[in-house]
């Protein structure tokens, strides 16, 4: 018999690792390797379909505990335990659907799907939504009672006391209902922002420094950006802002929708602010928030020096905002295999121990990961999934230096779900948006300490300059976003339209004062907040801030190579939601209501500042 290559034999064979230049190939052209498997989520989209059946009827029967939550404990624990169980259902349905459907943002079978699955979550929170007004209805003496009287209640102690702290922003039976059902409705911005600039924005092509033209695009322009030839990274620089800059009017309306809605969420369950109402959720008091805009305020001039540094070592008589992203030393020619990747960031975090690479190293080899960019395909990288399968990690790697870290950082969130879903029950599998971006940050921090420790005099230049650029983008550019956030809210909370114009007045003038006097903000900088995808999910981009200077405490721990520090930060990957957050970071060693944390990484910066000043030879 004669064996003919198959299909995905030829792709492999005919594949090279993605590189800058060229079209972006169609996915149809990325081996099955490289890709994710969803199986997990749903054998198929036949499976997904009669799973979305069989959600149908199980709302149908959870609709049936309503007003009778309290007949007896053993009722209560019922509706705990199907809620739980639909649940699980509704997250494979959703993750599936909008995964497939980011494969190729312009597929519509998969958009039409995400789109069901969508309002069908609208359709089961309306129809929950009688639970947390008829528990609070019950009173903290009912529900305790129900606690003592059955001892599989117990397990759900600190969900409701969580559930009873909120107890002033909950709201009548047919309130909450139709806040439930609005929800759908109320996501029409980030949708619209999400599907016009993947799947229908364009931008311009240029010629790189090699000479060939090339397709401008949001992954290709990091890499542009960090051109020697400051003709491409200002042509970039123009050519994707000077793109979102054409739409200004109309991105500024979806953002201003989004706020809008915001604002009345947060009214409608009676919070003072937008801001008071998000950061609710994960119990965190607007002191931590406002505590990370003025603490970086108070060390701008930190960030100024870098600046000038940079002016220095590039030898410009003007710094221009697209000067940021070239490094001061350079970067390999050859782009960084994906299987060099892998190994790289599996020895980086060897400090974590042998059951944390055990884990990572099955999550790399068993398809968790959606690997090269294709046409259409969801820009960014992020973890996600649902509970009752493991995580998946989407990424659009192109080579860089940068893109191994992201694989580090992303491979983090995965692991944080894999711990907390391995060792928490269902109710407290998810950790809050607080604690998301520690983790993540810890293995970029773990990953660097590695590279440092090897790395010869022009290589630490590289990696000390990466350092002091994840400071600026993660710390001192997100407290920038923040404060941004946190204005814009309080603006239209107060009554003032969010026009382009005013929005473009504003960053502007933060990016002038975060970046100081070295700095030439040019024109199109101030449209830059039309491109940003986190300002749809409000106030989460300080997590950022909080997140990167915890990491940097408990990385410091860990490097200390004890097992004791070891196993209290596996401890606290475990942890889930099952106590507040700020509670297990102090558990973990880390105090986020002080500045400790903030001025700790801040002092680093400067430190590394100049070290990396001495060895550039710069005064």
């Amino acid at each position: 018999m004669i064996r003919t290559q198959s299909g995905n034999e030829e792709k492999k064979a005919a594949f090279t690792e993605i590189s800058f230049g060229g079209k972006v190939p169609p996915r149809c052209d990325i081996p099955v390797e490289y890709t994710w498997d969803l199986s997990a989520l749903q054998p198929s989209d036949e499976a997904w379909e009669e799973s979305f059946r069989r959600a149908g009827e199980e709302m149908q029967q959870l609709a049936s505990y309503n007003g009778k939550l309290f007949d007896s404990p053993e009722t209560l624990l019922e509706f705990l335990r199907l809620e739980e169980k639909a649940s699980e259902r509704m997250g494979k349905l959703y993750a599936y659907a909008t995964m497939k459907s980011h494969e190729n943002t312009s597929e519509a079978l998969y958009q039409g799907m995400a789109d069901r699955a969508g309002m069908l979550y609208s359709s089961f929170a309306a129809v929950c939504s009688f639970f947390n007004p008829e528990v609070l209805a019950a009173g903290e003496e009912k529900v305790r009672d129900f606690i003592v009287r059955c001892a599989d209640l117990a397990l759900y102690r600190h969900f409701f006391d969580d559930l009873l702290r909120s107890k002033e922003h909950v709201l009548s039976p047919r309130e909450e209902e139709l806040l439930a059902r609005s929800s759908e409705m109320a996501r029409t911005a980030e949708t619209a922002f999400s599907l016009f600039t993947n799947a229908d924005m364009t931008f311009p092509s240029i010629v790189d420094e090699k000479g060939e033209e090339t397709e401008l695009s949001e992954e290709r322009y990091y890499l542009l950006s960090r051109s020697r030839d400051r003709r491409v990274r200002k042509e970039a620089f123009e050519g994707l802002l000077g793109t979102y800059g054409k739409y200004r009017n109309s991105l500024g309306a979806l953002y201003s929708g989004s706020v809008k809605g915001d604002i009345f969420y947060a009214t409608a369950r009676k919070y003072q602010s937008s801001l008071d109402a998000s950061l609710d959720a994960d119990n965190i008091p607007s002191s931590v928030y406002n505590n990370v805009v003025s603490t970086v305020n108070a060390n701008l001039d930190a960030m100024h020096d870098y600046m000038c540094l940079r002016k220095k070592a590039l030898a410009l008589d003007e710094l221009h905002m697209y000067d940021l992203n070239v490094p001061l030393a350079d970067e390999p020619d050859a782009a960084i295999p994906y299987g060099k990747a892998v190994e790289m960031v599996t020895e980086g975090l060897a400090p974590l121990g042998e059951e944390y690479i055990e884990v990572l190293r099955n999550g790399f080899t068993t398809r968790w990961i959606d690997v090269y960019e294709n046409q259409g395909k969801h820009k960014g990288a992020y973890s996600w999934g649902s509970y009752g399968a493991h995580p998946f990690v989407l990424l659009n790697y192109s080579g860089t230096l940068r893109d191994v870290f992201t694989i580090a950082h992303e491979m983090g969130h995965s692991l944080h779900t894999w711990h907390s879903q391995e060792r928490q029950p269902q109710v407290y599998a998810d950790y809050t948006i607080f604690l998301a971006e520690v983790a993540s940050t810890v293995n970029e921090s773990l990953l660097l300490e590695s590279m440092l420790e090897k790395a010869s005099r022009e290589e630490k230049i590289f990696l000390l300059n990466h350092y002091l650029d994840q400071v600026r983008t993660t710390v001192y550019r997100q407290a920038m976003f923040a404060e941004f956030e946190r204005d814009m809210h309080a603006a239209a909370e107060q009554g003032a339209p969010l026009t382009a114009d005013s929005l473009c007045s504003v960053w502007r003038e933060l990016n002038q004062r975060y970046h100081g006097p070295d700095m030439v903000v040019d024109a199109d900088i101030e449209v830059e907040w039309a491109r940003i995808p986190h300002f749809y999910s409000a106030f989460y981009v300080y997590k950022y801030v909080t997140g990167f200077t915890a990491a940097a405490m408990l990385t410091r721990q860990l490097r200390k190579g004890s097992a004791e520090e070891r196993e209290r930060y596996l401890r606290f990957l475990s942890r889930g939601s099952s106590a507040y957050s700020l509670d297990i970071l102090k558990e973990a060693g880390v105090d986020m209501t002080t500045s400790t944390p903030l001025e700790e990484t801040v002092t680093n910066f400067r430190e590394k500042t100049k070290q990396l000043a001495g060895l550039l030879g710069i005064v």
